[in-house]
């Protein structure tokens, strides 16, 4: 499993609007809904709790909110560019402009914190992060978060 196989071109939103974190998390929540085909309020419910166990802001300007969630069949990714950055109690203090949500089924296992693990160590590439703010459409966010990224190493393979 790469980048790839967790997200989908149609689960990229780029000139997002939100004030807050709890409007940043609603959008994912929508978007992932949309695409799930699990409702939003279930999802929104999920990313807020486990936001209250700390929070997923990164730093850089970078959020990973994740959850797992009932009726998932495999791990799924949303990525969402906001137009303004938001503050999101980020481990630097710094507001968050770019989030990488990820959504594992409940019984994911370490899969989930594998996938979780290569979305951070990807994001925390200077430069990559400054192509994504730049990046004009959807499919140019995709091609960059999937070029050169080898395989998430799976326990079921």
């Amino acid at each position: 499993m790469n980048i790839g196989d967790l997200l989908d071109r149609t689960a990229i939103s780029l000139r997002v609007s939100a004030s807050s974190k709890r409007q940043v998390l609603a959008v994912v929540a929508e978007i992932a809904a949309r695409k799930l085909g699990l409702d939003a309020g279930d999802i929104l419910d999920a990313l807020i709790e486990r936001e209250a166990a700390g929070s997923t802001g990164v730093g850089h300007g970078v959020a990973a909110p994740h959850a797992r969630l009932e009726g998932l069949e495999r791990m799924r990714g949303v990525f969402v560019r906001l137009e303004q950055p938001v503050e999101f109690d980020a481990v630097d203090d710094q507001p968050v402009d770019l989030i990488f949500a990820l959504f594992a089924p409940k019984d994911a296992g370490a899969d989930h914190l594998r996938a979780l693990a290569r979305v951070s160590r990807l994001l925390r590439q200077a430069e990559l992060r400054e192509q994504l703010r730049q990046a004009r459409t959807a499919d140019a966010i995709y091609a960059l978060l999937v070029q050169d990224n080898g395989p998430i190493r799976s326990t079921a393979a």
